[in-house]
């Protein structure tokens, strides 16, 4: 009988534990592997999170960092709580602005004029008080100095199905254009033909009659 009330009491700690377990979520962070953007142009930088707590602007502080490629330091590119707070100095300053919306769970910033030092790894991190937990999200930013290949084959791609397009409408404009033509020649030609026979028919009528030979 003591055995028996020893199990039962064990299996009840255990099961609460575990529904202790079960109730701890952290916070989801999802943002993209790579990022690749040509010299002096913007780029987003995308974060998005879920809460396993309600979200209001209040509650939520956001921190972007950034790690340089030769480098193992982070420096500080965007923080927000209750507010966004840009950058006032470093490299980031004037080039950081937030992008995102708390209540759409969006945390995104955009970089203006991306130089090639701005090359690294950026690091996006949001808390939702009291959930607190959970990994951060991290993005590889490639600086470039021209568009990459697939970009290059889209755009081509494009203007090749600009130029095809341009051309069936052409072709389709020239088609009807002789289609009316050539239907519509033998209304022209009717006049001068019933004109032609019209002057044969008052010559043969005006030839004066011959005299009989004296």
């Amino acid at each position: 009988m003591t055995d028996l009330v020893c199990r039962i009491w064990a299996l009840l700690v255990l099961g609460g534990l575990g529904a202790g377990v079960r109730h701890v979520t952290g916070i989801e962070i999802y943002t993209p592997k790579e990022v690749e953007a040509v010299n002096g142009t913007n780029v987003k930088l995308k974060c998005t999170f879920s809460s396993s707590h309600p979200v209001s602007t209040t509650s939520v502080t956001v921190s972007w960092n950034f790690r340089p490629v030769d480098s193992r330091i982070d420096e500080t590119v965007f923080y927000y709580q209750d507010v966004p707070y840009p950058p006032t100095t470093g490299r980031f300053k004037d080039h950081a602005v937030w992008s995102g919306d708390i209540m759409k769970r969006d945390v995104s910033i955009t970089l203006h004029e991306v130089p090639p030092t701005f090359n690294g790894t950026y690091i996006c991190q949001v808390r939702n008080l009291p959930d607190v937990h959970g990994s951060n999200g991290e993005i590889i930013l490639k600086v470039v100095n021209k568009a990459s290949l697939s970009e290059i084959a889209i755009l081509a791609a494009a203007a090749g199905g600009a130029c095809a397009v341009i051309l069936v409408l052409l072709g389709i404009f020239v088609a009807v254009k002789y289609y009316r033509k050539k239907h519509r020649s033998p209304d022209i030609e009717m006049p001068p033909r019933e004109g032609v026979l019209k002057e044969s028919s008052v010559w043969i009528g005006s030839v004066p009659p011959k005299r009989p030979f004296i």
